[in-house]
């Protein structure tokens, strides 16, 4: 026998679930999220950068002039970089390029 007030399962996307967590687009609770969510990309992309180019936090650290905790913090998303540091690890320290879009 079919239980009648059989709650049936929504599926939401990703879009929903963050919104529903989050906020709507232009709230101040979303807006804060998003630049977390930034930061902690940034620090994956400069992670596997350095990977790629065998280094560890230490070396890079050496490199750049800063402390392996500092680098440490960025890479975990626990850090907010300033735009010339980010230029500093990135182009002096790993050799690559910062390209920069504001849409």
């Amino acid at each position: 026998m079919e239980r009648k007030n059989k709650k049936q399962k929504t599926v939401m996307t990703f879009d929903e679930l963050i919104e529903r967590r989050h906020g709507k687009v232009g709230t101040q609770k979303r807006t804060e999220f998003e630049i977390k969510a930034k930061s902690f990309a940034i620090g994956e992309i400069i992670k596997e950068e350095r990977r790629l180019a065998n280094m560890t936090q230490d070396e890079l650290a050496h490199k750049t002039g800063t402390k392996k905790s500092f680098i440490s913090r960025i890479e975990n998303g626990h850090s907010d970089i300033q735009l010339s540091t980010l230029f500093k690890l990135v182009e002096l320290g790993l050799g690559r390029k910062v390209l920069l879009t504001i849409e």
